[in-house]
Formats: C-alpha cells, structure tokens, sequence
C-alpha cells in the first residue's frame, strides 16, 4: 500500500476517533502493529493532531472569542469555564514532558493498549449508568473539580486509555451530565493538543525527512480537521440521546479481539 493511502487511512482513523472515547493514539498505532504497516512515528501523530485542533478550535470558535473578551481590562464576566481549562490543563503538560519518552517507546506496544482499552472501557461504562440528567448534573465545572479530572487526564498519556474518555468518566463520576462533560473534555484538548504540538515540533526537528512526507502530512492534516469537526458535532448531538454505551461495547470487543489476536499469535 503506498504511503500517502495509508496517510490518508490514518488521517480519518485520527479525525474520527480523536474526540470519540476509544483513543485515537491506540488507533494510529494499531495499523503498524497488526497490518505491518510502518509506524509513521510520533510526528506524524502531531501532524494529524493539528488538524482536529483546528477542527476543535472552529467548532468553539464563539467560547473563544467570549474568553478573550473578558480578558479585556473593565469586563466583569463569568471567566470560571476558562480557569477551569487552565487548571486541568497543568497536570497532564507537567506528566507528559517527564515521561514523553516512555510515551514514545514502550507504552505503545499492543498488549498496552488491550490492557487500557479494556480497563477504561468498562469504567467509562460504569460512568456512563451513573450518569445524570442535565435537569440533576452541576452546571459548571469547579476550580476543584477541574484538577481532579486534570489529574485523571493523565492517564491519557498511555495509548488506549483515550483522553477524551478518561476526562469524560472522571467528569460523570463527579455528578456532571453527559453534555456538560464531553464539552469540558472537547474545550480540555484544544490547550493539550496544542502543547503537544507544540513539544514535538521543538524536539523531532532533526528527524524531519524529504518533501514527500511533508506534503503527506499536509494531505492528512486537511482530512483529519474535516472528520474531526464532523465527528464532534455528531457526537455533541447524540450523546445525550445515545449515552456512551455504544463506545464501552466497541472498546471491550476490541480489547478481546486483540487478546486472542496476540494469544493466537503467540
């Protein structure tokens, strides 16, 4: 298969499932690890991550510019929502630049990700039955409630765990309802994504190849923003509706059919 198929595959595997709870790293590294294919490496992953931030930044592009306003000197205006960002948003860039190596090497093996997609899936269904009305669940997101699901978003640094899915869950099980929590999570990934974008470029810069990966990652860049931004309008649409229990019965087959993938193969 030439590469810019597969850049392509990868492209819509990562537009599709970056904001979903199945984790999006685990798909990526998934192709390499089952179909052979070569492992396009971490800067490819920050080149297709670009694309669902500017997905994500579009989506909440009016959240935006009501942030920056009340930045403005004389505004007296609600900034909770944005403080909250800020707080979740320390523990995991403190974790990932201590273990970014390990992150690149051991911890994207596939009995990692069968161990954390199985693990994960069941808890955020068991999130998901205590999930509350909007009508029950708290409005806003605390100053405390926010360091607890940063720190849970931590977990999202080991491929298969998702981090769309870990904040989620941690968001559920702290009395939010669906709507709120995966918006919260949704605002969460545009300060993460851009910090890893951010490290990577600064740190694979001597790893950088030829003109032909370049314009690769240009064409997945592209098609990763347009399903990004589709899957989260569907997703902010049906999750109360739908619930996540979908998604817990896709991670656990997963999970089972890898086991049996790697015990059969061993």
């Amino acid at each position: 298969m030439t590469e810019w198929v597969q850049s392509l595959v990868l492209a819509l595997i990562q537009g599709v499932t970056e904001f979903l709870p199945v984790s999006s790293s685990a798909h990526l590294i998934l192709p390499s690890q089952v179909l052979g294919w070569s492992d396009q490496g971490l800067l490819f992953d920050v080149s297709v991550h670009a694309g669902t931030l500017c997905a994500v930044l579009w989506y909440f592009r009016a959240t935006l510019v009501q942030w920056f306003a009340s930045l403005l000197p004389g505004r007296d205006v609600d900034r909770s929502e944005l403080w909250a960002v800020c707080i979740a948003t320390v523990p995991v860039v403190a974790a990932g630049w201590l273990v970014k190596d390990l992150i690149a090497g051991d911890a994207r093996g596939v009995n990692v990700i069968i161990a954390t997609t199985l693990v994960f899936g069941v808890l955020l269904g068991v999130a998901d039955r205590r999930a509350r009305e909007p009508a029950e669940g708290l409005p806003h997101v605390s100053a405390r409630d926010a360091l607890l699901i940063g720190l849970a978003q931590m977990l999202a640094l080991i491929p298969g765990t998702s981090r769309s899915g870990i904040t989620i869950t941690a968001a559920l099980f702290l009395g939010y309802h669906r709507a709120a929590a995966s918006r919260f999570s949704f605002l969460l990934s545009m300060p993460v994504i851009a910090g890893a974008l951010l490290v990577m470029l600064v740190t694979s810069h001597a790893t950088r190849t030829g003109p032909s990966v370049d314009s690769n990652m240009i064409w997945a860049f592209g098609m990763s923003a347009v399903f990004a931004y589709g899957t989260i309008r569907l997703f902010m649409h049906w999750v109360e509706r739908v619930g996540l229990m979908p998604f817990v019965i896709y991670r656990v087959l997963l999970g089972l059919v890898l086991w049996v993938w790697v015990t059969q193969g061993t």
